[in-house]
């Protein structure tokens, strides 16, 4: 696995949490599974995944604010009582760059804020069809470069996201790059979509509980629209990675886009980025939202606040 670790020990699990992850399994079938269907008008697929989400529970210690940096609007997400945390968490949301938004994340964005201590801004990024590549990217750029406006130190700032918006993520850690912008402190990607041109299985992984490949062809068709799948902003697995901060990325064993973390972690590595991988066994698609539940996704997140908190270089 080329330096991944593997965190945790599914067979040492106690019997509660055995039962737990069975039941979350089924509930995401029948939910996420549901939204996230090719061929399914996108507006359902959004409503489908809105109503999924409004089964998960954040925690109580956070406050979720409409919020607007450079015009980007979102959530900003803090503890209560934490309103001065210099930290900031700049949260891009999965969805397959079609669906998603802050108040999907919220279960997400609320425990990572409470482990990290962290103000986390989670831009209403513009999705795809109605925009496609490269609006998003646009989004996540402006709103990054508007926190330095404000004041906040580019060292405190750390890019984070999930699927898609991991993918997003580490695009505009690239673009920014490029532009000659100061970096941000790390980078951290949950389970990220980072190959828009690959093939998939025909055979999904045992354990995959909401991903199918004709959805994320259909993903992809979307937010390339007339672009090039292969253009590095797009598919940044292709992407010269050099220069990018410290990245984290955790991926559980039982999903579609296994093949994607490790590819981009070997990418990294040879770029010469400090880049962790950290495989959870019998863990689905981005499980950190069960945080709360699950006790992986907790161990997950705790894992996230010790990497950020780690000198940068």
């Amino acid at each position: 696995m080329n330096g991944a670790t593997r965190a945790g020990d599914t067979t040492a699990e106690s019997a509660g949490q055995k039962f737990i992850a069975f039941v979350l399994r089924a509930a995401l079938r029948a939910t996420v599974k549901r939204a996230f269907q090719a061929g399914l008008p996108i507006e359902r697929q959004r409503q489908r995944l809105l109503s999924a989400t409004r089964l998960t529970l954040p925690p109580r210690s956070v406050s979720f604010e409409t919020a607007s940096v450079a015009g980007v609007p979102g959530d900003m997400v803090r503890q209560r009582g934490d309103e001065a945390a210099s930290s900031v968490i700049l949260y891009l949301h999965g969805g397959g760059y079609t669906t998603g938004s802050p108040r999907t994340h919220r279960t997400l964005t609320g425990h990572l804020a409470v482990r990290c201590g962290a103000r986390i801004f989670v831009p209403d990024y513009r999705l795809a069809p109605e925009h496609p590549f490269p609006a998003g990217l646009d989004d996540a750029v402006t709103a990054y470069r508007g926190l330095l406006d404000e004041g906040v130190e580019s060292g405190e700032i750390v890019i984070a996201g999930d699927s898609a918006g991991g993918g997003l993520a580490v695009a505009a850690a690239l673009r920014l790059r490029d532009l000659g912008q100061p970096r941000p402190r790390a980078l951290v990607l949950f389970s990220p979509l980072a190959d828009l041109d690959r093939e998939y299985p025909g055979v999904l992984p045992r354990g995959e509980v909401m991903l199918t490949p004709a959805w994320l062809r259909a993903c992809a068709r979307a937010y390339v629209a007339a672009g090039d799948p292969r253009d590095p902003l797009i598919s940044p697995v292709s992407a010269d990675l050099c220069g990018l901060p410290p990245t984290l990325i955790q991926v559980g064993t039982d999903e579609l886009l296994l093949p994607d973390s490790r590819r981009l972690a070997e990418r990294l590595q040879s770029a010469g980025v400090r880049a962790e991988l950290h495989e959870f066994p019998g863990r689905w698609h981005v499980f950190q939202a069960n945080a709360g539940i699950l006790a992986d996704a907790g161990r997950a997140l705790e894992e996230v606040a010790r990497f950020i908190r780690r000198p940068p270089h």
